[in-house]
């Protein structure tokens, strides 16, 4: 095994070039220091926007120019700060970026109440004029949170309490992730320990009685905490209700989806259409449990791969060409753009070293190139698919900070999971369409319902958990631990069917889940991998318009609400059907998967 190298011996060619953000480390501090004066200057506009049409151009200027400048800033300590996280300069600066955020935020904290307080006709005559064509969607969006804004007191006692609200998520992190001791697991290789990151290797290791004995080695601390979690999450939805309730929502959910402009309906809609196609996903774990050999799953048999690891060597450049080959349907420009982003353009930290985190992300923003952190393994096939899905993102955020200005470039997650997606369907169609054998075929298929497990049902299953629990506590109902088990058991056993077995301990996985701590944002997973199926499956069978539709999307940015680009595009989030359609290519996936695997 080759030993993880120091940041400073990768070689230049496997690193991120941050020279599009800042060309040396003294333009960064001067950018800083810039920034910081026109953190002074804030005092001088407050109390000018509504005076006149000159004065709301000025400071809106004003805004938006420190705006970038901190977004500019952050990105490069962040990006920095990622690759080389025990580097005392990178630590310093972001120390230094985020409290510059924090003073800025403090400084212009009567930004949006201002525009907000402006006579309505005063402000669209002003906003008629020309010069406003940029400012008018930002504008428009602070003004329709209008009915939900208190007074300057009120909103200043808000912002007291936001410290304490946050720390039910906090203390769910800290004892999860630092407090909690899972202890040793002895297997053939030795004493391993188990945490929260070997989890899920376990629960893909093939020796059942050593799932078994993880699971129950796992689940046993967390029933030992049973009570302060039950009383945790108990903290986070009523910090949900309060602050929704503060802001005059009707509910919680609604004060969630209220920044998206997406109708409750979609939520509604998405279980709905999932709940309609439960019985393909018991059909699923009755193919897992014959593969398998067993006459029931345990809930540690529903992780465990079906196809053994396809043995493959795909190095950095090679998964480049697989990738360009497979999104040559998205035309000329898409194609040279996101191959020279991934190579010579170096877009992308290539490689694992000391002291960088974990995983891979993209990380988009209005200057600079959108930038790809990677911890790439030329022997996992699953980090080509990484390795698009997070092109996906950059040639997102490419196309919005080149069609749109500062103030509405950015979309939004609901979106950001659309393009990202797409990538993996059309890079799985290319490698199923390309390999040499069914084992490597059953593998494709296999990641592909392992996606849809995880992403669609799943995260329906959690967005019908914390609907529920937030319903009842918004009816009056006490929320107890009791009741949380019990309300997740049933959920258990409704998506998983007569087919799993459940442990006195299983249903304590919903008190395990860090996404609870931030309402109503899984179901977005959901909608996003509906809507990538959907419109990929439009631009591999339509014509250049569906390709072109496609591309107007990312084009779009932040310009239209989620529900209305992805209209543009071509797909109605509104409507049940690209659930449906997801649901359909799920059984279609069930149906070549036996063949490949059982049926032979």
């Amino acid at each position: 095994m080759n030993k993880t190298p120091q940041r400073n011996e990768v070689p230049v060619k496997d690193t991120w070039d941050l020279s599009s953000l800042f060309a040396m480390e003294e333009e960064w501090d001067a950018t800083l220091a810039q920034f910081k004066g026109m953190i002074d200057q804030a005092a001088q506009y407050k109390g000018t926007l509504g005076t006149s049409s000159d004065a709301l151009y000025a400071v809106l200027g004003w805004y938006i120019d420190a705006s970038q400048k901190i977004e500019r800033l952050g990105n490069y300590a962040f990006l920095r700060f990622s690759v080389d996280g025990t580097n005392t300069d990178c630590q310093k600066r972001m120390g230094l970026v985020q409290q510059a955020a924090t003073d800025f935020s403090a400084a212009t904290s009567w930004f949006d109440p201002e525009i907000q307080a402006v006579d309505s006709h005063k402000l669209d005559s002003w906003l008629a004029e020309e010069r406003f064509t940029d400012y008018r969607i930002m504008v428009a969006r602070l003004i329709r949170f209008k009915p939900h804004v208190l007074t300057e007191n009120e909103e200043k006692l808000l912002a007291l309490a936001s410290d304490a609200t946050t720390v039910s998520r906090t203390a769910f992190q800290d004892l999860t992730n630092i407090d909690m001791d899972f202890g040793m697991i002895t297997t053939p290789e030795g004493d391993l320990p188990l945490t929260q990151t070997t989890w899920s290797s376990f629960m893909n290791n093939p020796d059942r009685e050593l799932r078994k004995s993880v699971y129950r080695q796992f689940y046993k601390v967390y029933a030992t905490h049973k009570h302060v979690l039950g009383r945790l999450y108990e903290g986070s939805v009523k910090k949900d209700i309060f602050k929704a309730n503060s802001r005059a929502f009707p509910s919680a959910r609604a004060a969630a989806l209220f920044p998206d402009n997406v109708p409750m309906e979609v939520y509604d809609s998405l279980v709905s259409s999932v709940h309609d196609a439960l019985p393909l996903l018991h059909r699923y774990y009755d193919i897992r449990r014959r593969a398998l050999g067993l006459d029931k799953l345990a809930h540690y048999d529903v992780y465990v791969p079906l196809v053994s690891g396809v043995d493959t060597v795909t190095p950095y450049d090679e998964a480049v060409g697989i990738i360009a080959a497979a999104l040559k349907p998205l035309g000329d420009e898409y194609g040279a753009t996101i191959t020279a982003g991934l190579t010579t353009e170096r877009w992308v930290d290539r490689y694992e070293n000391v002291a960088k985190r974990s995983g891979a992300f993209s990380s988009g923003a209005f200057s600079g190139k959108p930038y790809i952190m990677m911890n790439y393994k030329e022997d996992v096939l699953r980090d080509v698919f990484t390795l698009a899905h997070e092109g996906g993102h950059s040639m997102h955020s490419w196309y919005s900070a080149r069609n749109n200005p500062y103030p509405h470039y950015d979309y939004t997650i609901f979106e950001a999971e659309v393009a990202s997606t797409f990538n993996e369907q059309l890079v799985a169609k290319y490698l199923f369409d390309t390999a040499k054998d069914d084992k490597m075929r059953a593998y494709i298929i296999g990641k592909q319902i392992d996606d849809l497990l995880a992403t669609l049902f799943r995260q329906t299953m959690f967005a019908e958990y914390e609907d529920i629990i937030h319903r009842q506590a918004e009816e009056g109902e006490p929320i107890t631990l009791e009741g949380l088990r019990s309300t997740y058991r049933g959920l258990l056993v409704q998506y998983f069917g007569s087919l799993v077995e459940f442990e006195e301990n299983s249903d304590l996985e919903g008190l395990r889940i860090p996404h609870f701590y931030n309402a109503f944002y899984v179901y977005k997973y959901a909608t996003g991998i509906s809507a990538a199926i959907a419109l990929s499956d439009k631009v591999l069978s339509g014509t250049t318009n569906d390709r072109d539709a496609y591309l107007s999307f990312l084009k779009s940015g932040g310009s239209l609400f989620p529900i209305d680009s992805l209209k543009k595009a071509g797909v109605d989030m509104s409507s049940p059907e690209p659930v449906r359609a997801a649901t359909r290519k799920f059984a279609s996936l069930l149906d070549q998967f036996e063949e490949l695997t059982i049926g032979k």
